[in-house]
């Protein structure tokens, strides 16, 4: 599996698309709002730029991408009035893997100009809004373009499904049953492909310059633990009960693994002091329901049963990847397995995923 070339979550605005089931993400985005506001506040305080680019890499589609950008123009915009400047013009570039469904971003640049006007009284001529398409672990800007790097969500995506996971047979991730040398695979492509991040954004990166990132993560030691690993494990069960069935080949299955990550913040911070252009200025650990309507008001019926909405917010993340080895014809019956067995477990003990934010400043 050609990760760059099929990695991207579900397009368009659909039922079952990624725009339609990312409220949870949005609520991650949220959690992470005063580590935002406390970064981009010290950039500008230290300098109040005439003009500054940030880059939000891993965007995606739907509403949560603008959701972000007005978040960070919003905070510069707060910090330029305390210090009696105006807005500088901003430059926005929106990375995503080439097969992001950048048009429905697009389509909804309207609102988010209407929305900036609104929040920060400024015209849409001072935000400038750019795709850049492309891996974030190579090259995407010239050097030090950038003031501030934002990403949520992302980092947890490898670069490629490590090599060496020929005995991981009956998983499609890290699990408990999988041997130590499956945990050693996955952790060293994230040591890789994580300093090369590093690497890469150390050259576009002005000095003084930062970034806020989100990973899906882990509090444990323990990389194949449930509170990191369990929602695939649920997904794994689907996939096996139908390889029982004869719906599935056994080999295919074998042959699947998710690229995919989910670091504690001590293997965060480590490749950071190991890379050496960045100094950390904080490192927080947050939660959130596997439910993303827990508490909330819900939009239809549907939205009521935790299992349906575990379930879309899973299909509009994996449903591409699964596609690409699968075929589409297996896609409603997997989910609907998938539905059924999250919620039996949902209803017998506490689903959260765990989330790390880190912020750094490029050394001088």
């Amino acid at each position: 599996m050609e990760v760059v070339q099929v990695l991207c979550m579900k397009g368009g605005n659909g039922d079952t698309s990624y725009a339609k089931n990312s409220l949870l993400q949005k609520k991650v985005i949220s959690l992470t709002k005063a580590i935002i506001e406390e970064t981009v506040t010290n950039l500008c305080c230290n300098n109040f730029p005439t003009s500054l680019c940030i880059a939000d890499l891993g965007c995606s589609s739907g509403p949560n991408t603008f959701f972000a950008v007005l978040e960070v123009v919003s905070t510069v915009d707060k910090v330029g009035k305390k210090m009696g400047h105006r807005l500088p013009e901003i430059q926005v570039f929106l990375n995503d893997l080439p097969g992001n469904d950048f048009n429905t971003i697009f389509k909804s640049l309207p609102k988010f100009q209407k929305d900036l006007q609104k929040t920060t009284g400024a015209v849409a001529e001072s935000c400038f809004i750019t795709g850049v398409p492309g891996s974030f672990y190579t090259r995407l800007f010239p050097r030090k373009s950038l003031h501030f790097v934002h990403s949520s969500y992302g980092l947890q995506w490898l670069s490629q499904v490590p090599p060496g996971l020929e005995s991981n047979k009956g998983n499609i991730y890290m699990a408990s049953s999988s041997p130590p040398s499956v945990l050693k695979a996955y952790y060293e492509q994230f040591q890789s492909d994580f300093s090369m991040f590093l690497r890469c954004r150390s050259e576009e990166l002005v000095e003084g310059g930062s970034m806020v990132l989100t990973f899906l993560g882990r509090r444990s030691n323990d990389p194949s633990s449930k509170e990191c690993c369990y929602i695939w494990e649920l997904l794994a069960v689907a996939l096996n009960d139908m390889v029982a069935e004869g719906r599935i080949e056994e080999g295919k299955l074998d042959s699947f693994n998710i690229p995919q990550y989910t670091p504690s913040q001590g293997e965060v911070k480590c490749e950071i002091e190991k890379e050496g252009s960045f100094t950390v200025n904080g490192v927080e650990v947050s939660e959130v329901n596997w439910n993303a309507y827990e508490g909330e008001l819900c939009p239809s019926d549907a939205h009521k049963d935790g299992g349906h909405n575990v379930a879309m917010l899973m299909r509009a993340v994996a449903e591409p990847l699964l596609v690409s080895h699968f075929g589409d014809g297996i896609i409603e019956e997997v989910f609907s397995r998938y539905k059924t067995i999250v919620a039996d477990r949902m209803s017998k003990e506490t689903t959260e995923f765990i989330n790390v934010t880190v912020s750094m400043t490029k050394r001088g």
